[in-house]
C-alpha cells in the first residue's frame, strides 16, 4: 500500500552507547509532519531465536528464569541470539539443546517477528521443532534456568492468564495453537 505520507528524515545521528549486545543511537530528526525533534533506537546485534518443541503427545517445554531488565521471573520458549553471520535455523538447534537438552529432527519456521519496532531493529525468528530427541542440556554460564514440560495447551493457557509475557513465547505459542488448531 502506498501512501503521500512523509517518511522520518534523520538529520543527524550519534551513538550513544555501545556494547556488545546492542548499540544505542540518538537521531535528531525532522518528524512527518515536518517538526523537528529526537528518537531514540536500540540496535541489535543478534537476530532473536524462539523454539517451540512439540513431541507427538503435545508436550512442549518452557524455560524459567529470571531477566534482569523486568527483575522479574519469567516463563518462555527456548530462545536465544544469533549473530548476523550464522544460519538462524543453526543458531536455533544449537540454542534448543543448551537450554531444553532436545534435539530435532523436523523443524519449521513458523514466524518472523519484530520485538518491539517503535524503539529497536530487533528481528526474531521462530520455530516449530518437532520429532525430538533428549540429550543433555548445557546452559551458558550466564543462565541460571528451570525447565518445565507442559501440554501445549497449558502453556497457550499460561499465556492468555499473562504467566507468559515474552512477545517472541506469546507470538510462537499463539501461532502453534492456530497452525495446530489448538482453539
Amino acid at each position: 500500500m502506498s501512501s503521500n505520507k512523509k517518511n522520518w528524515i534523520k538529520v543527524k545521528t550519534e551513538v550513544a552507547y555501545e556494547n556488545p549486545w546492542i548499540k544505542v543511537e540518538h537521531h535528531d530528526v525532522i518528524n512527518p509532519s515536518g517538526g523537528e525533534g529526537i528518537y531514540g533506537q536500540v540496535n541489535f546485534k543478534n537476530i532473536a531465536t524462539g523454539i517451540i518443541p512439540l513431541d507427538k503427545d503435545g508436550f512442549t517445554w518452557l524455560i524459567g528464569q529470571h531477566r534482569f531488565p523486568l527483575d522479574e521471573y519469567s516463563w518462555e520458549i527456548p530462545e536465544g541470539g544469533c549473530p548476523f553471520t550464522e544460519d538462524v535455523l543453526v543458531a536455533a538447534k544449537r540454542e534448543l539443546q543448551e537450554e531444553a537438552g532436545i534435539l530435532a529432527k523436523k523443524w519449521t519456521m513458523i514466524s518472523k517477528i519484530h520485538t518491539s519496532n517503535s524503539v529497536c531493529n530487533e528481528v526474531g525468528f521462530i520455530f516449530l521443532a518437532e520429532d525430538l530427541e533428549f540429550t543433555e542440556a548445557k546452559p551458558e554460564e550466564t543462565e541460571d534456568l528451570q525447565v518445565k514440560k507442559v501440554h501445549i495447551k497449558d502453556a497457550i493457557k499460561m499465556v492468555m492468564e499473562n504467566k507468559i509475557t515474552d512477545s517472541i513465547s506469546v507470538a510462537g505459542l499463539l501461532k502453534v495453537g492456530v497452525l495446530k488448531k489448538l482453539f
